[in-house]
């Protein structure tokens, strides 16, 4: 444990179904009462301590007192034999989506996440959010599908263009939580038609679809201001 500039810094090592999962998670000191706490899935060929990540950690727990948590993608950052980031992991994320069998171990190994956090003295359990695009939405849609603890999600950066797609399709059909979905308008990786029609599945009567210049990046600046802004509405 570490504390730099009055935020808390923990790592945690669970075993769900025999797979090891690296948690981080951020909090201030001194915490007077529970806090709510965002759920934040990083891209493929991150982790998660990755830029992505500590930009939205940051103003959620420095201007709300928010709790911020986040886990290792599968053949991710300390999953693996050796840690890395990058085009190599990239593809090996590609590959096993494309196998369709990487959901339900990262459903469960979140749900697990979410039950040893709620146990925090520091978290609200009553209170708790996700934000992920890109894989973060890959994998964070069926997760907030099948978790009614979750009660509001940012998703976006990915389509049903992207195979296999028939989970998604299926859980976008069971999410009635309020969600940002956000779209770039240059991204080179998923097609607007996919993004567009994976965000008119999704079942929840209060959802907003926003898009933004720029490519397939990491969300910066007036993006990134909306996540924050929306997850702070809906949790506070």
């Amino acid at each position: 444990m570490q504390n730099q500039n009055t935020v808390i810094s923990k790592d945690l090592m669970l075993t769900v179904e025999g797979r090891r999962v690296p948690v981080s998670v951020w909090h201030r000191e001194n915490i007077s009462k529970p806090r709510p706490l965002v759920l934040v899935g990083h891209g493929g060929s991150g982790h998660k301590r990755s830029q992505l990540v500590i930009d939205a950690m940051e103003p959620l727990i420095q201007k709300y007192h928010f709790v911020v948590a986040a886990i290792d993608g599968p053949v991710h950052g300390e999953r693996r034999e050796v840690f890395s980031d990058g085009p190599m992991v990239r593809q090996e994320f590609r590959d096993l989506w494309s196998s369709g069998l990487s959901i339900d171990p990262m459903v469960a190994d979140w749900q697990a996440t979410i039950d040893e956090l709620c146990v925090m003295p520091e978290v609200n359990s009553e209170k708790i959010g996700w934000y992920g695009i890109s894989m973060g939405t890959a994998y964070g849609l069926p997760l907030v599908a099948h978790d009614s603890r979750i009660k509001a999600a940012t998703l976006g950066m990915w389509g049903t263009c992207r195979s296999p797609s028939e989970r998604l399709i299926a859980d976008a059909k069971k999410t009635q939580i309020p969600v940002l979905f956000q779209i770039k308008t240059e991204d080179a990786i998923f097609t607007q038609q996919g993004q567009v029609e994976l965000f008119d599945l999704i079942a929840s009567k209060n959802k907003s679809l926003k898009k933004y210049s720029g490519g397939h990046t990491d969300p910066a600046g007036e993006q990134l201001d909306d996540i924050i802004d929306f997850l702070a509405k809906q949790l506070v």
